[in-house]
């Protein structure tokens, strides 16, 4: 349970979602962690916490260091300082979580329309930027100060969407493939400085903004592997990946198939 003692972890979009239960499983395995979000009060959107200062608050009663740390990460600038404040505060990153993204458009929770041809270009900005590009931009800037340590584990959160034929949400579904391709490459970049970089492509899970932006058919009857996952279904992987248990694994995207 404690296999992560003294580590220090930076998740994004972790004040609600499945970031909020990486980093809440993070921190039961012993690691400090820093809660980031675009502002602290995204975790009020959809009713998962009342703040992201708050989650950190909850999360020092487990017996680490906690703190939060706003920044709109399809901002180069604004990744750099999230960064910048990480090492501030913990004194290094040993991991990085690369969680924030979203089927988000523009101005709507959705892009609508969200197609390849009738989407606006607004929308395609807005989710190629909170996707890839976000993730790119920490990996970049984390990347740079685990070279330098020789040590350090990113985990990138993709989508199953990325992997199969989709109509709907196409721009994210692009976006999310592209993330295991980067990851792949950029294992490669690090392989000499013992960074591992991997992904996780997730199943349909429930959060409060699935629960919020879909409409939820009966799964009775399916097995378990064919239902919708619950968040720590998907934490189990991500914790795998930032353990002991994954020191040799790099470039590889753990693809969750529903």
């Amino acid at each position: 349970m404690q296999a992560l003692k003294g580590k220090n972890a930076l998740v994004t979009g972790s004040s609600r979602g499945l970031g909020k239960q990486y980093i809440y499983d993070l921190a039961k395995a012993g690691a400090n962690v820093i809660v980031h979000d675009i502002n602290d009060q995204a975790a009020s959107e959809f009713n998962e916490a009342v703040s992201g200062q708050e989650v950190a608050k909850e999360i020092q009663f487990l017996g680490v260091k906690a703190d939060f740390i706003a920044g709109d990460l399809s901002d180069p600038k604004q990744a750099a300082n999230v960064v910048e404040k990480a090492i501030e505060r913990l004194g290094t990153i040993d991991i990085l979580v690369n969680n924030a993204g979203g089927d988000i458009g523009f101005s709507t929770p959705r892009p609508n329309p969200n197609d390849a041809l009738y989407i606006s270009v607004e929308d395609i900005r807005s989710v190629v930027d909170r996707n890839l590009l976000s993730t790119m931009y920490m990996c970049k800037y984390v990347g740079l100060h685990m070279k330098e340590r020789k040590t350090g584990k990113i985990i990138n959160v993709g989508s199953i969407a990325g992997h199969v034929p989709v109509q709907e949400g196409i721009i994210y579904a692009t976006a999310k493939a592209g993330i295991s391709y980067y990851t792949r490459s950029l294992a490669e970049q690090l392989r000499p400085y013992d960074v591992n970089v991997n992904a996780i492509s997730p199943a349909p899970t429930y959060t409060g903004r699935f629960l919020a932006t879909r409409t939820v058919k009966t799964e009775e009857g399916k097995s378990r592997l064919q239902k919708i996952a619950h968040p720590e279904d998907m934490s189990s992987i991500v914790m795998f990946l930032c353990g002991p248990a994954a020191e040799v694994l790099t470039g590889e995207t753990i693809v969750c198939w529903v």
